[in-house]
């Protein structure tokens, strides 16, 4: 037993110095105690101490954006967001991973060495060693072929990020992604460590990955449509339909996850717990799919459900007797006048789900509404996005509009502004539709207008210009919400119509029908104008006799 002795142990780089005011064990400097806190003191070497700081949530968005810097030119814009995510959510699983570790350790009062190696000691995330970060970081070839593998290891080992999450893409394509850049990759994200506990909030984190989700629309300009809702329209969505805990939630086309994600967040804002809401989802595109994924699994919404899959054709969302699951509300922002497969619809839909007819192939927005009237049970309601052509398209959809209308199933329709899409700068409109009307509702639908910048008689300021798109504010949104929910009828902005008035229109549901959008007229000042005219007239007169006397000068005749 030694006493009052230092203990030099040798380093990499330098030496490590025990103080031992203890009674110690020369056996101690090789336990697994002693080996586990000078591992993860050395890993933690690669992290500044400004930089082992909270991080904000500006200081982490700017950083994770700087890994598209790295690949920009390298890879497509609308692609590389695909790596990107990948590479991200193995840094923060194996950070976490870490954190647990540690946390755990200290409450059992158990060496690190061994919670870092057994597997039932980890609830969140386990990690294996060929997926851990300072393996990966240090690889210098063959760096796509170990992240692929790491990555699938990853999924293999953890049943929420099962089924392909992960690997997606493929790291290992030497052409557009040698060694050397993915080596660049990996050291920017080994820049900061992605605990909960070097974050401002541990919410950043998934408020983060939003950002890059939406950066990357930037970037994509149209595609970035198919992927991403803009937040602001998803907040007014989400507001309007109000979930509430203990609501199922389903998003049919859900792209990257936003709108079952702010429901969550929606119920968390009332007062309760973001697990008090089950959210279900599916998404045909397997790429946004994975984002998805990544996204509510990033959030902590460990309970998500994202099926893969064309819903259309093959709904995931289906009972063990092969009927249609119920939901309490169902969202979404389905791809505008898209294509889809009508003669399977037609003949082989086994679930009854357009009962009010069939849209044209080449435009599949009813066939979308259909599809989430379908899945509501009944009392539910819905919120979807379209294209204002559904409102006033005549044949075959106007014979799907007036049956669903005169089911009095539309309770709302709000018209949006133009420019505030990715893949379109033509204003969409926002569909609310119930199952059960409140009775003062029975029999009418409310119209909102919402593409003025500012509306007259309140003067709220609905949207922003922003220099490539229009954005909802803050304030527009709640506004917009809070008109809806009351029910509240505004000159030149909302206007509760009943159904007789509807079909006199011929069942037209274009908002400026309803709604009066008509600029109103400058008010003339006659006395003023008269004066003007008289000024004016006299100005004339004093013109021409100038005018007179140069040509006498002339001697003009």
């Amino acid at each position: 037993m030694f006493a009052n002795i230092a203990v030099i142990l040798p380093r990499v780089n330098d030496f490590m110095i025990i103080d031992t005011s203890e009674d110690f064990h020369a056996d101690d400097i090789y336990s697994p105690a002693v080996s586990s806190t000078y591992m993860a003191e050395s890993e933690s070497d690669s992290v500044s101490k400004a930089e082992s700081d909270a991080i904000s949530l500006d200081k982490l968005e700017s950083h994770l954006w700087g890994a598209a810097d790295i690949l920009r030119g390298s890879i497509d814009s609308a692609d590389y967001k695909n790596y990107i995510f990948g590479l991200l959510f193995l840094k923060r699983a194996n950070d976490r991973f870490e954190e647990e570790t540690e946390e755990v350790a200290e409450e059992l009062g158990i060496s690190i060495e061994l919670v870092r190696s057994d597997r039932d000691l980890h609830e969140e995330f386990w990690i294996p060693d060929r997926a851990r970060w300072d393996h990966l970081r240090a690889q210098d070839v063959d760096v796509g072929a170990a992240l692929n593998k790491a990555l699938a290891v990853v999924e293999d080992e953890n049943d929420t990020i099962a089924d392909r999450v992960l690997t997606s893409v493929d790291f290992n394509d030497k052409e557009r992604l040698p060694d050397g850049l993915l080596s660049e990759l990996v050291s920017h994200f080994s820049k900061y460590r992605y605990r909960n506990v070097d974050l401002d909030d541990p919410d950043i984190f998934g408020r983060a990955y939003e950002y890059l989700i939406r950066k990357f629309a930037d970037d994509a300009g149209k595609k970035g449509g198919e992927f991403y809702t803009p937040r602001e329209v998803v907040r007014l969505i989400v507001k309007c339909v109000d979930p509430q805990p203990g609501h199922r939630v389903y998003d049919p086309c859900c792209g990257s996850g936003g709108m079952l994600i702010y429901s969550a967040e929606h119920i968390r804002e009332s007062g309760g717990d973001m697990d008090d809401i089950s959210l279900y989802g599916q998404e045909k595109n397997l790429n946004t799919w994975a984002i998805g994924q990544m996204n509510v699994l990033l959030h902590e919404l460990y309970d998500a459900k994202i099926e893969k899959g064309n819903t259309i054709t093959d709904p995931q969302r289906v009972t063990r007797h092969g009927e249609l699951e119920k939901f309490d509300r169902v969202i979404a922002n389905p791809m505008w006048n898209q294509e889809y497969d009508k003669e399977w619809a037609e003949e082989s839909d086994p679930y009854n789900r357009f009962p009010y007819g069939l849209a044209p192939k080449n435009r599949a927005d009813w066939t979308w509404i259909q599809l989430m009237l379908a899945s509501l049970n009944e009392t539910g309601r819905a919120g979807v996005v379209m294209d204002n052509g559904v409102l006033f398209r005549s044949r075959s959809e106007k014979k799907i509009r007036k049956p669903i209308l005169e089911d009095d199933l539309i309770e709302a329709v709000i018209a949006l502004p133009a420019n505030l899409f990715y893949n379109t700068s033509s204003p969409g409109c926002i569909l609310l539709l119930n199952q059960d009307k409140p009775a003062e509702r029975e029999g009418k639908v409310l119209f909102i207008h919402a593409e003025d910048q500012h509306l007259r008689e309140s003067e709220i300021e609905v949207y922003e210009e922003l220099s490539n798109q229009n954005r909802l504010t803050e304030e527009g949104v709640e506004y917009l919400a809070e008109t809806f929910l009351t029910g509240r009828e505004e000159p030149h902005h909302s206007r509760l119509v009943s159904m007789d008035e509807i079909a006199e229109n011929d069942w037209n549901l274009n908002v400026p029908r309803y709604v009066d959008t008509t600029e109103p007229e400058e008010p003339i000042d006659v006395s003023e104008t008269l004066q003007e005219l008289d000024r004016l007239a006299e100005e004339r007169q004093k013109t021409d006799e100038e005018l007179q006397q140069y040509m006498e000068e002339l001697e003009y005749r």
